[in-house]
């Protein structure tokens, strides 16, 4: 293959990718493998973590540092890499499901301790691999393996979520504002601290199928039309919102990481000062 990214940041014999034909997956993984170039960061200074799902698979595909780890456990093994080894740049790969459902608990105890780690969430409303059972992001009354009759549920917010729980970087993209995406994930990467990238991510053939969003295609018009970015957004009424999705750098703070915090304490320790 002759392009760039493709030859500096994937692993080519592993490709063509398994996902769906319009599986949004591809090309947030285009913009993490872009942010990092445009970050300049050298691949061997790269940890993807990802945990199970569709999107975790993506960590057979990249040539950096990688490990696929087991359902919802994606972000405890990145604290512990970087932990042990500070000076790489860990980013987690994720699903909707995978990171706040059974790895939910990780995620509001990873952003309340504010790792410094890099959580970057494909959102499809849906478990995509294993045949579209609603997730934690399912809107109320959409269709699914699990809920033929509607999901009765409230749906999780995720950037709400990540907040509430002490990220201290926010943001929100989708896949069809790809170069918004890549901003989105570089400034996450650059900034020291939990930083979560909620990414609205396409999936005709289970959650688009079941809710009537016709084809890859419809959904990324559908994105292209309902998508507001937070600069734009802060100018409408709550009526003008309702329907709108805010996309954008969402929340920002610079606040100690417990990365540094550890380290300090035991530079204390070691030289016996409280």
């Amino acid at each position: 293959m002759d392009n760039p990214i493709v030859k500096s940041s994937f692993r080519e014999g592993m490709l063509p990718n398994i996902w769906c034909p319009g599986c949004g997956n591809g090309i947030i993984l285009r913009d993490i493998a872009q942010a990092i170039v445009d970050n300049g960061i050298d691949n061997d200074r790269v940890c993807i973590v990802s945990g199970i799902g569709c999107s975790s698979r993506a960590t057979g595909y990249m040539d950096y540092n990688t490990i696929h780890t087991t359902h919802g456990r994606a972000i405890p093994v990145a604290t512990g890499i970087k932990m042990a080894n500070d000076d790489l740049e860990v980013i987690v790969i994720t699903g909707d499901g995978d990171a706040t459902a059974i790895g939910g608990n990780h995620f509001i105890h990873g952003a309340r301790r504010n790792f410094n780690l890099t959580v970057v969430v494909f959102n499809n409303n849906t478990y995509g691999m294993t045949s579209g059972q609603y997730s934690p992001t399912t809107p109320p009354m959409a269709y699914s393996t699990t809920t033929p009759y509607g999901n009765i549920d409230n749906s999780f917010d995720i950037p709400k979520l990540a907040i509430a729980a002490g990220a201290t970087f926010v943001a929100r993209g989708s896949t069809f504002h790809a170069d918004l995406t890549t901003k989105l994930i570089k400034r996450g990467i650059l900034h020291r601290g939990f930083a979560v990238i909620d990414c609205i991510c396409t999936c005709p053939t289970y959650y688009g199928s079941k809710n009537g969003k016709g084809n890859a295609v419809d959904m990324l018009r559908w994105q292209r039309d309902s998508c507001v970015d937070v600069a734009k957004a802060a100018k409408l009424s709550p009526e003008e919102l309702a329907d709108k999705v805010v996309i954008g750098e969402l929340f920002r703070e610079e606040r100690a990481n417990y990365s540094d915090e550890y380290r300090s304490m035991m530079s204390r320790c070691k030289a016996g000062v409280q």
